[in-house]
């Protein structure tokens, strides 16, 4: 029973100790650029909530036609 969790812990401690040091770390990216304000797509919300309303209509109307 014991051998089991030291057989999940091999492959952990052998990943973590693969590529230490061979890499670079990445370079981070500039505070500036992450906080820069761009402008923002428009909003797709006016057209759903038309085509929503169209819906909700045509569904009034089937319902009204039907006894």
């Amino acid at each position: 029973m014991r051998l089991r969790p030291f057989l999940l812990l091999v492959p952990f401690f052998l990943s973590a100790c693969g590529s230490a040091g061979q890499e670079a770390y990445p370079a981070l990216v500039p505070v500036d650029t992450l906080l820069a304000e761009e402008p923002l797509t428009p909003s797709p919300a006016p057209e759903l909530e038309a085509r929503a309303a169209a819906l909700r209509a045509r569904a009034a109307a089937l319902r009204a036609e039907t006894p």
